[in-house]
């Protein structure tokens, strides 16, 4: 069978024998196919001319210690962390290993899964979508007249589907409960469910969440939805006409300059070289690979569909090039926005009594605003404060504070901005 490839049979005997050593971390390596082509995706990324040492300054000095203080105290792999000042890229390291097991250090080109940030990245092409008239946050998404009026997608029971609107799938407020079940996180549930032996589709996905009833009206409770955003993603085909991954590419990323974030691979001979291993702490534990084979994988690979995660939680991106996209989306006056001011402001609306953020998870009502992310080995966080400074810190590693760990690396953040008092001049977005 098709599934029984040599490299996977490679990789069950690799995890026994990780196993049976008592190896604590869910962990292995072995070259990847797309080594022997590093930094090949595409025009060159401004972020593969940056290495270590650009970072090399005094001023910043306190950064270095303290996240190196923090990858320990963690027991965190690796590390990226980019700081923009003044829509200038003023900071770029890469700390501890992208690959513990042959000790290569990461670099700031390295790239990482960015989790949830992901779904900034899809608010902004629904926002651009919308302020080139070809979509609008009030359409809605089901029913005759819906961006999704497939027959597939007409067999639902619950006429308050009807209802949903973009705008309700941008702010989670489409009418499921997805604290009981997300199901794109059970892609062999919904694959029983059409008897199915391979990976699910976005197709498969929507028929699915479609059989639920609604479990309160929509646009009346806020109940985080991964599935929600993957729904975005099938709407941004639609109304762009292309692909969603070369829509944002294309549309957004490119004319920045920044080439090579693109949506990862759940298995790790499908990652490109410049990408991290991912860790966890902890004993090693294996589930059924999500593409139907009957593998037993650890979670973070082959655990999860990345590529169906796409526009909720799939992409990958080096810090620098994420920190370029912020810049693009902060407001300031220092560089141009790639949103209008109107846009800006409605993806950060602040109300203490519902979440109305279309893409960000947080904003305090003082221009603190931040998104985080979270994925079984990694995790993002991105926080945009208002003396015009954005940082961004990617992970490789699930740490035992699991999804706590953000608060940990806010506090290394503010801990940076209190030493660091002297920023450099120079921009290494220009490098």
């Amino acid at each position: 069978m098709s599934f029984f490839r040599p490299v996977k049979i490679f990789l069950i005997i690799a995890f026994a024998i990780v196993f049976f050593l008592g190896d604590i971390t869910s962990t292995f390596s072995y070259k990847r196919e797309s080594e022997k082509n590093i930094h090949s995706y595409g025009p060159r990324s401004f972020a593969h001319k940056l290495n270590n040492s650009v970072s090399d300054y005094q001023g910043t000095a306190a950064i270095d210690s303290i996240f190196s203080e923090f990858l320990i105290r963690h027991d965190i792999k690796g590390a990226s962390v980019a700081v923009t000042k003044k829509g200038k890229l003023v900071y770029a390291r890469g700390l501890g290993y992208a690959n513990y097991l042959d000790s290569t250090e990461t670099a700031p080109w390295n790239l990482f899964r960015i989790a949830s940030v992901s779904k900034l990245i899809t608010a902004t092409a629904i926002l651009k979508l919308a302020e080139s008239g070809k979509l609008n946050l009030e359409d809605k998404v089901f029913g005759n007249t819906g961006w999704l009026n497939d027959p597939l997608f007409l067999n639902y029971t619950d006429k308050r589907i009807e209802d949903i609107t973009v705008y309700h799938l941008l702010t989670h407020t489409s009418g499921w409960n997805h604290k009981r079940y997300d199901p794109v996180f059970g892609p062999l549930v919904v694959a029983g469910r059409y008897r199915k032996k391979q990976a699910v589709d976005i197709t498969d996905l929507i028929r699915f969440t479609l059989e639920r009833k609604l479990d309160f009206n929509p646009g009346s409770k806020y109940s985080y939805s991964n599935t929600g955003y993957c729904i975005l993603g099938e709407i941004i085909e639609r109304a762009s006409g292309m692909p969603y991954e070369d829509y944002v590419q294309f549309t957004l990323l490119h004319p920045l300059g920044i080439y090579n974030m693109r949506i990862g691979k759940s298995f790790p001979e499908e990652m490109p070289a410049e990408e991290v291993m991912y860790y966890v702490n902890g004993k090693l534990c294996l589930y059924p690979s999500y593409d139907g084979s009957g593998l037993r994988v650890p979670l973070q690979y082959g655990g999860n569909d990345i590529e169906l995660l796409g526009p909720a939680g799939g992409w990958i991106a080096s810090a620098p090039e994420l920190a370029k996209l912020i810049v693009a989306l902060d407001g300031f006056s220092s560089h141009p926005d790639i949103l209008s001011k109107h846009s800006v402001r409605l993806m950060t609306r602040h109300n203490k009594s519902i979440n109305q953020l279309l893409g960000w998870r947080g904003n305090d009502g003082r221009g603190t605003w931040w998104r985080t992310g979270t994925l079984t080995g990694t995790a993002a966080l991105i926080m945009r404060f208002n003396n015009d400074t954005n940082w961004v810190i990617l992970l490789n590693t699930t740490s035992s504070k699991k999804s706590r760990v953000h608060n940990e690396m806010s506090k290394a953040i503010y801990r940076c901005m209190g030493q660091v008092k002297d920023w450099p001049s120079f921009d290494l977005f220009s490098i």
